[in-house]
């Protein structure tokens, strides 16, 4: 079976490890352990009968919810068949523009959907300086020597190009200041900001760019609803950004991509702040728990993380530990061998909650 691109590939994880798929402890998924919140497994009960019916092709209820949520109006968001298929859309808006900056490391999805339509792809690495990962775009690509020049010396617009990142970034998790990104709002004639993994960070620290949308018709926010309350096979994310763009990307797709039950489940969770508080609540600890156990493994080095994985350093071969892990203990990793910048190298966990994350450890530090 083919080696998979992304994480949570559950049937592969198996086969390597001759075991059943539900006895792998999968930490290369980076979703939530605490979900799916118990409002949302009602919703989804309460809808069994309204599956004789189409959705609503407006999702006017869905669209109500989270212009609550956000203190947006409706018009504003548009949701998804995950941010996958949003993500699409905008892979085919990008395509039109003379070239589409990626920051790198960069999830394989983005190169997916720019490859989908033949869009140009300029890479601008991330910097490693001393364990902690910066975006510098001025600097990266400030020069004719860096693949080609994207921002100049003088701060000359590029207002033909596109700029592609996630924040918090993945796989690195590091969270970018809202400050930070501002300013190429100015510079691009299209800034597409993945927020798949905000939610994770508590309110009084998160830096997402939804509270400044209106106020630039050039900027995209991409939001996933799977990942937070542990609902990845529903399917469901939405964009944000200025209702003329999100009425042309309407036209682009099939209808109904929202599920009845996926509309359910995300009303409902929306609205279940406990289930939002606990989450908070347990995320730093297990985290900080996580980390400090890797630290302390030799040949391992742990980067800081705003969101609810770890990216690790490794001495050894990650591609031979992840398969040592499947073998010997029916864990599985992620490893970075889909990130060309990072390789063998490095290797990617979700953070779980406490026995499992100790498990993972004690395994660790018998290979």
């Amino acid at each position: 079976m083919r080696q998979p691109a992304h994480g949570g590939n559950l049937a592969w994880a198996a086969a390597l490890a001759g075991c059943p798929p539900d006895a792998i402890l999968d930490f290369s998924a980076s979703i939530s352990p605490l979900g799916p919140p118990n409002s949302a497994i009602a919703a989804i009960l309460s809808q069994i009968g309204n599956l004789k019916h189409y959705p609503d092709p407006n999702y006017s209820e869905l669209r109500l919810a989270l212009s609550h949520f956000h203190q947006l109006p409706p018009e504003w968001i548009l949701p998804g068949n995950g941010s996958a298929e949003l993500l699409t859309l905008i892979g085919r808006e990008l395509a039109q523009l003379a070239a589409t900056i990626l920051i790198t490391p960069a999830f394989g999805d983005y190169y997916r959907t720019l490859a989908a339509y033949n869009a140009k792809v300029l890479e601008c690495p991330l910097s490693l300086v001393t364990g902690h990962w910066s975006l510098v775009l001025s600097q990266a690509v400030g020069t004719a020597s860096r693949r080609e020049v994207l921002v100049n010396d003088k701060g000359q617009r590029t207002k033909d190009k596109g700029l592609l990142l996630n924040n918090p970034h993945n796989p690195t998790g590091k969270l970018f200041s809202r400050e930070s990104i501002l300013p190429y709002l100015e510079q691009y004639a299209l800034v597409v900001v993945d927020e798949a993994f905000m939610d994770f960070v508590p309110p009084n620290e998160e830096q997402s760019l939804i509270p400044v949308v209106q106020e630039y018709a050039n900027l995209v926010v991409l939001r996933s609803l799977t990942k937070f309350y542990s609902l990845p096979g529903l399917r469901l994310g939405y964009a944000i950004a200025h209702p003329d763009c999100l009425a042309k990307w309407q036209l682009w797709r099939d209808p109904w991509p929202v599920n009845t039950l996926a509309a359910a489940a995300a009303i409902a969770a929306l609205q279940d702040t406990e289930f939002q508080q606990q989450t908070w609540a347990w995320l730093p600890p297990a985290r900080n728990q996580l980390f400090q156990g890797l630290a302390e493994i030799p040949g391992l080095q742990p980067h800081a993380s705003a969101a609810n994985f770890l990216l690790v350093e490794s001495q050894k071969s990650t591609s031979q530990l992840q398969q040592q892990l499947l073998k010997h203990h029916q864990i599985l990793i992620r490893d970075c061998l889909s990130f060309q910048e990072l390789g063998d190298r490095f290797f990617r966990v979700a953070v779980r909650e406490e026995f499992d994350n100790q498990r993972l450890l004690t395994a660790l530090s018998g290979e």
